[in-house]
């Protein structure tokens, strides 16, 4: 099986910008938060973040912590090279890393207010207006629940980290950075990453 990158991260690190890059180096696209999305859509709630919270806690509470990461397993089973956003669980984690002998977690950060700007510009559906808002919400991904999102333990687990204070084109290289080093370890040992 090809390389699967997993990205977890802080909202508005500059994961979906990683994972745009890495589709146009022809990594197909897939995300945790689609399987929630859809399931937000099968149960008639709206696609809100604050919605996508509260069915994504759902499920893992019905289906155990790690069932978003196994409802996308059989999308990655094609054997090419994917990236998985939006991994919030520390069960999603062991979930991939137990099936896919070629999986990469890769931490996203950013400070918290370069963060919340970014948030702003994009302008989403029901994301908070002020910082306090975005920190209140960030506080809320990070609940000791293990049956919900927990940001910061998910964070501890990434293989690798790549810090996004600095502009796409920064990002867009070190993201490239980090493909040639997998491609140079995976060629060189065929074990598993890292």
């Amino acid at each position: 099986m090809n390389l699967v990158i997993g990205l977890t991260g802080p909202n508005a690190s500059g994961k979906g910008e990683i994972a745009a890059h890495l589709g146009s180096r022809g990594f197909s696209l897939h995300s945790l938060s689609d399987i929630v999305r859809e399931e937000a859509a099968r149960r008639g709630l709206p696609v809100e973040r604050e919605f996508l919270i509260q069915v994504g806690n759902t499920l893992r509470r019905e289906g155990g912590p790690g069932v978003l990461a196994g409802r996308i397993l059989p999308r990655l089973r094609d054997g090419g090279r994917a990236v998985v956003d939006s991994i919030r669980n520390p069960a999603e984690v062991r979930v991939l890393r137990d099936n896919l002998p070629r999986f990469v977690l890769l931490g996203v950060s950013a400070p918290l207010e370069t963060r919340y700007l970014r948030n702003v510009e994009r302008a989403r559906p029901g994301d908070p207006t002020t910082l306090d808002e975005f920190a209140a919400r960030e506080a809320q991904e990070n609940s000791a629940d293990p049956t919900t999102q927990q940001l910061d333990e998910t964070f501890r687990l990434a293989d690798r980290v790549l810090d996004n204070t600095g502009d796409l084109a920064r990002l867009a290289e070190a993201v490239d950075r980090l493909l040639e080093e997998l491609d140079r370890v995976d060629r060189s040992n065929p074990a598993p990453i890292p």
